[in-house]
């Protein structure tokens, strides 16, 4: 067992674990750690607690010391200097004609490196935004390019159902989620239906996703043969929710199809669910 804390660096971010040397923290106290990006001002997100040595990943970095009301003034002070060189590199882009969108400035706490995190279609060569930057700011300067995904936790907004989206609020780690999850959850493959505002599928998805695979075990899909109190028949339709399935019975083919619950009907063949080649090649890149 390993005695540690829990440290985010971001609102919504990816939670990493860390010594407490001692110390008794408490969630949403402030403390000063080194990374691996140099020393940084994080927040406990999870307080002293015992995990499994499985769990983590030696060695762990110890807590250097509480943040004092002087580091959470540089903090708030970076905070400051940030939109400033937003604003800086902005102009420094458009100078350079380069394609490439600006999504967010990253001051570390000691002032040592300037992140500027970026979105662009491809490869884009900015060695000489680069020295640019390194000449104004006269410190180190990295550039990320990420993808629509942390454009989107980076920036917030509302989602489609009307609430701030998932990755902004409360997710700290972003959830792998497929096409495959949205035709077993019975949903339209239309990419305005089961895509969010970034474009890419929604993660959402996932929250579910177990549910839905505990109840495809014992719930016939479509197509499938089976047996009903009125002879066999296919299932044309299922709802797994309601647990009823629409069957047209083979002895009438032409007559109109008659609901039955699950556990009314046996399974003489059942079928997988699959995504269409076709389709799959349309809705590729939701799941980038």
């Amino acid at each position: 067992m390993a005695y540690i804390i829990g440290v985010r660096f971001k609102d919504v971010g990816k939670i990493y674990y860390f010594d407490p040397d001692g110390h008794n923290l408490k969630k949403g106290d402030h403390i000063i750690v080194e990374t691996s990006r140099g020393v940084e001002c994080g927040e406990v997100a999870m307080s002293n607690r015992n995990i499994a040595d499985e769990d983590i990943s030696y060695p762990l970095k110890k807590l250097i010391r509480e943040a004092t009301d002087e580091d959470l003034q540089k903090v708030a002070d970076n905070k400051e200097k940030e939109k400033k060189a937003f604003d800086i590199c902005v102009e420094k882009i458009k100078l350079h004609k380069l394609k490439m969108k600006l999504v967010d400035v990253e001051y570390t706490f000691d002032n040592s490196k300037i992140l500027f995190y970026f979105t662009a279609d491809g490869r884009v060569d900015f060695r000489e935004l680069v020295k640019d930057l390194a000449y104004v700011f006269r410190t180190r300067i990295e550039l990320r390019q990420i993808g629509v995904r942390d454009e989107a936790k980076m920036l917030g907004g509302l989602g489609i159902c009307g609430r701030p989206f998932c990755c902004n609020s409360f997710l700290g780690e972003f959830q792998p989620v497929s096409i495959k999850m949205a035709k077993e959850q019975g949903m339209s493959l239309n990419p305005v239906k089961i895509s969010g505002t970034c474009g890419r599928l929604m993660c959402c998805l996932k929250y579910e996703q177990e549910a839905y695979s505990d109840l495809l075990k014992t719930t016939p899909k479509t197509g499938a043969i089976v047996q009903t109190p009125d002879g066999k028949g296919t299932v044309t339709d299922m709802n797994l929710i309601t647990g009823r399935l629409t069957v047209s019975l083979h002895k009438s083919p032409d007559a109109a199809a008659r609901n039955y619950k699950v556990s009314d009907v046996t399974v003489i063949k059942d079928v997988q669910i699959k995504v269409d080649k076709s389709e799959m090649e349309k809705l590729k890149k939701l799941e980038k």
